[in-house]
């Protein structure tokens, strides 16, 4: 990677997203900047005027002028702060939260169309070049954080995540042969072929907009009892608590809908996915060694009694 390499980057991206032709259309009567002002004072409640600056990094002179231009406008209201009275804070009125607005679907429609014929496939692969971007260029500035985590249904093409990410991950982390990808294919195909709505349901744990970590929870052959199912988190999505949230919302789901005991089957090498289970009170109900998967491995069942389950 050299200079060269990022400046002819950045001469394409100028020219794909058209700021050289319609930038001043997508922002007037505003420029780039006094829109970005108006943005960040959109997403806050209200802010003081030097956070605002250190959050931009506006020289405090530019950013005064732009507030002035926005208050003889009407669109912006300063005041004292109220935890200290040297620091001033602005807030967006009805008319400037009205002017975000429209920016902010223009932004959205001129995004829309720069994706419209892109394929899906390359979308995927897009957002993972952007998100790399973010990573190596940010410094640690946008690090993952757990309240970045949503917990959401499948959509179109998780369900087929689900096998992959499996598959990719067990066979990176424990060598685990395409034995194993082929189980978690057919676990999958029986969900999306024939499943009980009210009482199965697979969770994706989404970060930024991205799927980093799977469970489900299926009906098991015994009467009255939930089976927890293809438990993943992916290795950059560790420490934040998806595991922990993952496994939470089948317990909760399980109790909420009638089943009496809460179940699963693992292997003893999957040291962590263990220890969460334990803290949410699963006890070892049985273990038996057995090949599978390319490999020699101790199975073990798991179970929790859900007392207190809907009904009781």
């Amino acid at each position: 990677m050299t200079v060269d390499d990022v400046r002819s980057f950045n001469r394409f991206y100028t020219n794909v997203i058209g700021a050289l032709d319609y930038g001043r259309h997508l922002y007037a009567p505003y420029t780039l900047t006094e829109s970005r002002v108006l943005y960040e004072l959109a997403h806050t409640e209200q802010v003081d005027v030097a956070d605002l600056r250190t959050l931009l990094a506006l020289d405090a002179g530019y950013l005064s002028r732009i507030l002035g231009k926005f208050e003889r406008a009407g669109l912006v209201e300063r005041a004292s702060s109220e935890t200290d009275s040297r620091r001033r804070r602005v807030t967006l009125t009805p008319d400037g939260r009205a002017a975000a607005h429209l920016l902010d679907e223009r932004s959205q429609a001129a995004v829309g169309s720069l994706l419209a014929p892109v394929p899906a496939a390359d979308r995927a692969r897009l957002s993972e070049a952007l998100r790399t971007v973010r990573e190596v260029l940010g410094d640690g500035r946008a690090a993952p954080h757990e309240d970045n985590v949503l917990l959401r249904d499948p959509g179109p093409g998780d369900l087929g995540w689900i096998v992959a990410r499996n598959g990719a991950v067990y066979a990176a982390e424990f060598g685990w042969n395409a034995e194993y990808e082929g189980l978690v294919a057919r676990i999958v195909a029986d969900f999306a072929e024939d499943h009980d709505p009210y009482l199965e349901r697979v969770w994706i744990a989404e970060l930024d907009g991205r799927p980093v970590g799977c469970v489900m929870c299926v009906r098991d052959a015994a009467p009255g009892t939930a089976r927890l199912r293809l438990l993943l988190v992916e290795p950059g999505a560790r420490g934040l608590g998806v595991g922990d949230r993952l496994v939470r919302a089948v317990i909760d789901f399980a109790r909420g809908v009638g089943y009496r005991e809460l179940v699963l089957w693992t292997n003893d090498v999957l040291k962590a996915a263990r220890s969460l289970y334990l803290r949410h009170g699963f006890v070892l109900a049985g273990e038996k060694p057995h090949r599978s998967f390319g490999a020699d491995l101790n199975g073990q069942d798991w179970r929790l009694p859900l007392h207190g389950a809907a009904g009781d």
